[in-house]
């Protein structure tokens, strides 16, 4: 039976129009495993089928699997276009060649085109035959003609040898464990824990650098031996050694002369373009749908082509906490349909154990929560959602990005007197007004270490019971500060961000929250053109201190589109009631438990914390954001180390 048609966007040259109906092809978003240099359990299908089935939601639809005694190759599938056509492991022409590949390649009909005039022949229709071809033509080559979002691994059988690659901007997931004796690697590390050479340990060193920045920053993971290939990188393994290497760069190449109308068109129309690519599907394809400009926008692109989309949006009982009233809305306005849900108290701490374990280590965001939820509402109604994370970092969506041009007449001042003056200040009793001081006495360098920063080195010292020798957090930042040494405050700050911040936990939470509902999310924001587009524009159409908002191109290219209310609206980011919970009985005593655990004394002062959640609960601090921190870690651990 023939996929079912869809409406396709409108507003496009026919030539685009006609690439989009062309690349109507074979779609997937899964996730696989594999191991080498496996001993034994190279011919135990049971071992490999064991790793496959922890990561089920990843792909419920289709289970496929290769085995040659040398290397093993896992995949689960959740089919978008052609359940059978799109089935991997896939082969090479001469079965020399295997891939397992989690992702979606936009401009694979172009690829596919070439690659046949080369004279390689194709037996699917798939973007992922694309890759396995190109990398017979190109070698690693391959990496600068892929526009998408991948993760992906290819076996050569005569080579004896493994490569792999991840997106540039580290949108799907892949880790690896190699301990000198076995090489495992997948799109989760729970599918590690049925592999019996898999040895799990917990790196307490990294639990400062957790504290510090509420996620594991580079490649490094809170598991021993356990890595994280950084995006825009990739890897070859062979006779037991690993080589990991960037096959791309972030290059700002700003255009200073070009006004504000100039980006606000070259945005509309890179935007435009990418939503169309990100909507094609053969099943209905869906939109979150907050109170910001980002979701907005790509609802708005989408309703141009088709009313059949659906928005999702998730709220709180708590109305100043709830985004449904301005989701239901603009909803309303634009003709599509809005399908919400509400989370309550109860069902917000009852998802935590689940959640953390679905995200593999210790993630403090409290907005994964009713990311969760979203999602699964969302996947009683479609396959596949589009959402407006990544905008916030490629077009300067934060507030603090403005920082360094407010009140520029301070830094005049000599660096030396300004350090001294905030040395003083910060001795001083909390008062409105020191804490600019504090901040100006340091260099960028050293005040900005990213969006989730919250505990000091300090800090962090008197709270944990094992302190260790764990580098200062700005250290961690020092190599991408020096990457953009030349560039303006407002630059180095989202280069900082793109690099650890976004991939960390913006990145992680969605891809994590979205397939564990077996719900494929794209991220048409995250798109290398529209990312090269926004590393031309100048930092004063990023973060304008004389605006009252942010990514000032962005909402202007918006507002050509959207109400001026949304267009302008200021980021809430998903705000969670959780500040209020803590200071109700029956959820303090919840947190209270667990900070009077056993494994809290395993790691932690647990005086210190129990002062954090009474301070806050008496209302002396706000500490929410502190508490969640050590209660995600906690809950975390008893996943993983006790229950698993």
């Amino acid at each position: 039976m023939a996929p079912a048609k869809r409406e396709q966007p409108v507003g496009y040259s026919p030539g685009f129009q006609q690439m989009l109906t062309r690349e109507r092809q074979v779609r997937t978003m899964c996730g696989f495993v594999g191991y080498i240099d496996g001993g034994d359990t190279l011919r135990d299908e049971g071992v490999l089928h064991s790793m496959a089935d922890a990561i089920r939601h990843r792909g419920p639809d289709d289970a496929d699997y290769y085995m040659d005694g040398t290397i093993a190759l896992g995949f689960r599938r959740l089919s978008i276009i052609d359940l059978e056509g799109g089935r991997q492991p896939i082969r090479n022409e001469d079965g020399t060649k295997v891939l397992v590949f989690n992702g979606e390649i936009y401009n694979f009909q172009a690829l596919r085109e070439d690659l046949l005039q080369k004279g390689h022949q194709f037996t699917t229709r798939t973007d992922s035959e694309t890759i396995l071809h190109g990398y017979e033509e190109y070698g690693k080559g391959i990496l600068q003609k892929l526009r998408g979002m991948f993760a992906f691994v290819i076996w050569d059988k005569e080579k004896k040898e493994l490569f792999g690659a991840r997106d540039i901007f580290g949108i799907k997931p892949f880790y690896y464990y190699h301990d000198g004796k076995t090489f495992l690697f997948g799109s989760e590390i729970k599918s590690f824990l049925s592999h019996p050479g898999f040895h799990k340990e917990l790196d307490e060193e990294k639990i400062p650098e957790y504290l510090s920045y509420e996620y594991i920053p580079y490649e490094n993971t809170i598991f021993k031996n356990v890595f994280k290939l950084p995006g825009a990188h990739c890897f070859t393994y062979k006779d037991g050694k690993l080589n990991v290497e960037r096959y791309y760069r972030i290059q700002y190449s700003i255009e200073e002369d070009k006004p504000l109308e100039y980006w606000e068109e070259a945005i509309q129309k890179e935007f435009s373009e990418s939503v169309a690519m990100h909507q094609i599907a053969d099943v209905e394809v869906g939109c979150f749908l907050s109170s910001g400009v980002d979701s907005s926008y790509v609802v708005k692109e989408i309703s141009k082509g088709t009313k059949k989309v659906k928005t999702f949006s998730v709220g709180y009982e708590e109305e100043k906490y709830s985004e449904l009233p301005y989701a239901q809305e603009f909803s309303q306005a634009v003709g599509v349909p809005n399908i919400s849900n509400k989370v309550s108290a109860d069902d917000f701490f009852d998802a935590v154990p689940e959640i953390q374990y679905m995200l593999d280590e210790p993630l403090p965001n409290p907005s994964e929560i009713p990311l969760y939820f979203l999602a699964q509402n969302a996947r009683k109604y479609v396959k596949v959602v589009l959402s407006g994370e990544g905008a916030d970092e490629i077009f300067g969506g934060y507030n603090i990005y403005k920082e360094p041009l407010e009140m520029q007449w301070y830094d005049k001042i000599p660096f030396p007197l300004r350090k001294l003056i905030g040395k003083i200040a910060g001795a001083l009793p909390a008062h409105r007004g020191l804490n600019f001081l504090v901040r100006r006495g340091k260099r960028l360098e050293e005040r900005f270490i990213g969006n989730a920063y919250m505990f000091t080195e300090k800090e962090r010292q008197a709270l944990l019971k094992h302190p260790t020798g764990a580098p200062a957090p700005e250290a961690l930042c020092k190599p991408y500060y020096d990457m953009v040494r030349d560039k303006d405050p407002v630059t180095k700050m989202q280069f900082v961000d793109l690099n650890m911040w976004m991939v960390g936990d913006i990145l992680l939470k969605a891809d994590k929250m979205s397939m564990a509902n077996s719900l494929e999310l794209r991220v048409p924001f995250l798109d290398k053109k529209m990312l090269e587009l926004s590393c031309r524009i100048p930092s004063r159409y990023r973060a304008d201190c004389q605006s009252e908002t942010t990514k000032r191109a962005l909402r202007s290219a918006a507002l050509k589109q959207l109400p001026e209310k949304t267009a302008r609206m200021k980021k809430l980011g998903f705000p969670v009631p959780l500040s209020d919970w803590l200071m109700e009985d029956k959820y303090y005593n919840k947190v209270k438990a667990a900070f009077t655990s056993g494994i809290a004394e395993k790691f932690f002062v647990t005086g210190e914390l129990m002062k954090l959640l009474d301070d806050h609960k008496a209302g002396k601090a706000k500490n929410m954001q502190k508490i969640w921190s050590f209660y995600s870690f906690i809950v975390w651990y008893d996943q993983f180390f006790v229950k698993n």
